[in-house]
């Protein structure tokens, strides 16, 4: 198996000159022909204009002029986020591709300022609805280690991407688990900051469950990517000030000491057998390198039937505003969820977003004894791509075999899945590490213990694309 360069690693042999710019993104453009024709992680790649910022940033590393920390790394985004020149169909054949794309989100706009490559855009469900990823406009996207098995989602076109070498890191979006899911399914990091950290434009319709997040392989990668996406943009009213310093450096702040809650269930989850056990093993080992661990739960009960009202009631919002006859075109599954959203009175909502405020205040309360809470990520291992919940398990949706993910987007809270293990059909689990808000780079220096005392394999899955370089 060959390893792969992180893009901390590929940013320093830039700056040797080992490697150019332009030779990593050659690269990860083989990988993309190579891989995702079987993979299916994206649903437009812009060949000429990846070649083109590729080239201005060799001239930029050559001139001893990088313009960012991560200038040329190749890079994708998922079909969430606006990008000047390309369209944002969200997955959905009810957005019309030809129309004007002249405006960059914050997200896009901050990649393009500090010299990231732009490849293209990952795929995503309709309107990121769910926790795995296939739509009507693409179809199904699958898991590189075994392309029989979802990716998770609904980032699973950015983690199934960055996982496979078809480029270094990737931007997702979080409203109940979208970046954390399928970075445990694929074995890779991916944060869900605090709310407001990564500014967003347009505001999305789920409201304060939404957030955006970096995506890579590693989790100094992660830290460097959050300094870019932290930067400040006013058409955010409820973006955070520009954190106080710099994340690449906070990443490696000693935690050794600190008190972290684990909670294997949270008190009211069932978890695969494999899973568990793969988790509890990340965790002793956190605790081996002094992490002080205790297992405790937080002492809330499931939250689903509010999460449910606000997740909803926000996709119908978004919904009633698409043409006449939409209805009849989008995912089935979505539209059962505009329906249900329609039920509910301002009441429903307004009791809803009570509930989730509570479950903020009774976190912040919980981390006033513990400094963070160790959880596994997902419940299950990935299972068959293409259905929104396991074959056969009697599930009727994605929330159900998520539990641990969703409620930190109602509180809000940072939250990074970091790979735990592997199991014994070699499938990717994650350990999540949740702080309280605005603690971000606690959870970034807890998830980069655990990288360096239980490192995770750095190859890629079989059928893997070309090595830099070679």
């Amino acid at each position: 198996m060959t390893n792969l360069l992180t893009a901390s690693e590929l940013v320093a042999a830039y700056s040797s000159g080992e490697i150019s710019p332009v030779e990593a993104t050659e690269a990860a453009l083989r990988a993309i022909e190579e891989r995702d024709g079987e993979i299916n992680a994206y649903c437009l790649v812009d060949r000429t204009a990846a070649l083109e910022e590729a080239r201005a940033s060799e001239t930029r590393w050559r001139e001893g002029n990088p313009i960012g920390w991560l200038d040329g790394v190749p890079t994708s985004i998922k079909d969430m986020f606006l990008t000047r020149g390309w369209p944002t169909r969200r997955g959905s054949p009810c957005i019309e591709e030809n129309q004007p794309w002249d405006v960059d989100s914050p997200v896009t706009a901050r990649l393009r300022e500090n010299g990231l490559v732009l490849l293209g855009k990952t795929t995503t469900p309709e309107l990121a609805w769910k926790g795995v990823t296939d739509n009507l406009l693409t179809g199904i996207t699958r898991n590189p280690w075994d392309p029989t098995r979802t990716p998770g989602g609904s980032s699973g076109g950015s983690a199934a991407a960055v996982v496979a070498g078809m480029g270094e890191l990737s931007v997702g979006t979080d409203g109940g688990g979208s970046v954390r899911i399928p970075a445990s399914f694929c074995g890779i990091v991916g944060l869900k900051p605090t709310h407001g950290r990564i500014p967003l434009y347009p505001a999305s319709p789920f409201g304060a469950l939404s957030h955006a997040g970096p995506m890579a392989r590693s989790v100094d990668d992660v830290a460097l990517m959050l300094d870019v996406l932290a930067l400040p943009d006013h058409r955010d009213p409820a973006a955070l000030p520009p954190p106080e310093s710099a994340y690449r450096e906070a990443v490696r702040r000693d935690v050794r000491g600190l008190i972290a809650a684990y909670s294997p269930t949270l008190g009211y989850a069932k978890v695969d057998p494999e899973v568990a056990r793969i988790v509890r093993a990340a965790v002793a080992a956190l605790d081996d390198a002094g992490l002080r661990v205790e297992e405790a739960d937080p002492g809330f009960t499931d939250p689903k039937e509010a999460f449910d009202i606000l997740w909803s009631t926000g996709a119908a919002q978004w919904l009633n505003t698409f043409p006449p006859g939409s209805e009849e075109r989008i995912d089935p599954g979505l539209r059962r969820v505009w329906q249900q959203g329609r039920t509910y009175s301002a009441s429903d909502y307004l009791a809803a977003n009570a509930e989730r405020a509570a479950l903020g205040i009774l976190m912040g309360e919980f981390h006033t004894r513990f400094d963070v809470l160790l959880t596994p990520t997902v419940a299950i291992p990935p299972f068959e791509a293409g259905h929104e919940v396991p074959p056969g398990s009697g599930l009727s949706s994605w929330p159900e075999w998520t539990p641990f993910t969703y409620p930190f987007n109602m509180t809000q809270q940072p939250a990074i899945s970091v790979p735990a293990g592997t199991t014994s059909s070699g499938l990717p689990v994650g350990l999540q590490i949740v702080g309280p808000r605005h603690s971000d780079d606690l959870v970034l220096a807890v998830a980069k213990l655990l990288e360096e005392v239980r490192p995770w394999p750095t190859d890629r899955p079989a059928g893997r694309g070309s090595r830099v370089g070679t």
